[in-house]
């Protein structure tokens, strides 16, 4: 499969379209276009989404910051990473991170009932990207998980810029999830603010990841091992580099995501599959380096040969809040052996334990 033809498969949702008619919520395009939402969701763990106020200019200099930042010697980013936290702010270094599905028999499972053809590229050690936690949104005035939040903090050599481009991006990342939230919880027949009010004062993070194509750069090379995430839903903006394969609900087929110019790409997390009781599931993903990969480097060395080459990755987690309780929803079947009630800062805790950000 060519990458144009996975990029056909996947549905675009008009957050324009439901923004403008969200006052009237039994107009029957809106409950359309929000039921078009669940069912991509609950066929592929992942959509499109189109929305105008979200400029390309905006994310052009965002992932022009990044690239500076990341193209910093290793001990100049190393004094912003936090470890003493868990990584819940600031840089968290290369090889840090482990991919799930290294000791989770449940994925180790789902990847030897796939087709041979159709398998991930299976990791050994922990990923080769680093990763930039910036905090977005509100905090509560009292938690029972302080960790997961946090100051920022905002690297020496960028002080004058980073706050203003990270909350500019950050802001749009989270208005428009914010959106999806409520088209989702209106196509399943939920009051629309049902998903975003659990998610209010959650620990919601800018997340760019960052992988130096100078060393990486090479075909089949894995810069994001196969995994799902943790939080209710992610939303990122279009990368420079293409790479990232999804898979859907029945494990038919390996799709190669490609974002539309102008759009953003949101994927189902664990949380939104909890609180569905597995209506939805978190979407299975991993990030390799890809023949249109190569394409993209060579044509960023030919036309922007003094850019840093390192893959950015615009990544938002958007959270329920750490002192809420994931418990499924009505009119979701409960499932409590599988999903049991737990606040979602434990659970949090627990995926952040088995993957190696949190001791």
């Amino acid at each position: 499969m060519s990458p144009n033809e996975g990029a056909t498969l996947l549905p675009i949702i008009d957050l324009d379209l439901y923004l403008n008619l969200r006052d009237d919520s039994t107009h029957p395009l809106l409950i359309k276009e929000c039921q078009k939402a669940v069912n991509a969701l609950k066929e592929y763990g992942l959509l499109i989404v189109k929305d105008s106020r979200v400029t390309e200019e905006d994310n052009y200099q965002f992932l022009n910051l990044m690239e500076d930042y990341y193209a910093q010697p290793t001990e100049i980013k190393l004094k912003d990473a936090r470890p003493e936290i868990g990584y819940n702010v600031g840089i968290t270094p290369e090889y840090i991170e482990t991919p799930r599905c290294q000791r989770d028999p449940k994925c180790e499972s789902i990847i030897t009932n796939m087709p041979e053809e159709i398998r991930p590229k299976i990791s050994t050690g922990p990923d080769s990207k680093w990763r930039y936690f910036w905090p977005i949104g509100s905090t509560p005035k009292e938690t029972k998980f302080p960790k997961f939040y946090n100051g920022p903090i905002i690297p020496e050599k960028f002080e004058n810029v980073w706050e203003e481009v990270m909350n500019k991006w950050g802001n749009q990342m989270h208005q428009a999830i914010k959106g999806i939230a409520e088209m989702i919880a209106i196509g399943f027949g939920l009051p629309r603010n049902t998903l975003t009010d659990l998610t209010q004062d959650g620990p919601h993070i800018l997340a760019p990841t960052g992988s130096d194509l100078n060393i990486y750069g090479k075909l089949n090379t894995i810069l994001a091992g196969f995994h799902y995430d943790l939080d209710f839903l992610t939303i990122h903006g279009k990368s420079r580099y293409p790479g990232l394969n999804i898979w859907p609900r029945d494990r038919s087929s390996k799709i190669p995501v490609q974002v539309p110019n102008g759009c953003l790409l949101v994927q189902a997390g664990k949380q939104l599959e909890w609180v569905t009781a597995g209506e939805i599931l978190a979407g299975y993903h991993e990030v390799i380096v890809t023949e249109a990969t190569l394409k993209a480097i060579e044509e960023a060395k030919r036309n922007k040969p003094d850019r840093p080459l390192w893959r950015v990755s615009s990544t938002f987690f958007f959270h329920i809040a750490s002192d809420n309780k994931l418990k499924t929803l009505e009119p979701f079947k409960p499932n409590s052996e599988v999903y049991p009630a737990i606040y979602a800062g434990d659970q949090v805790r627990n995926e952040y334990e088995f993957i190696d950000l949190m001791k």
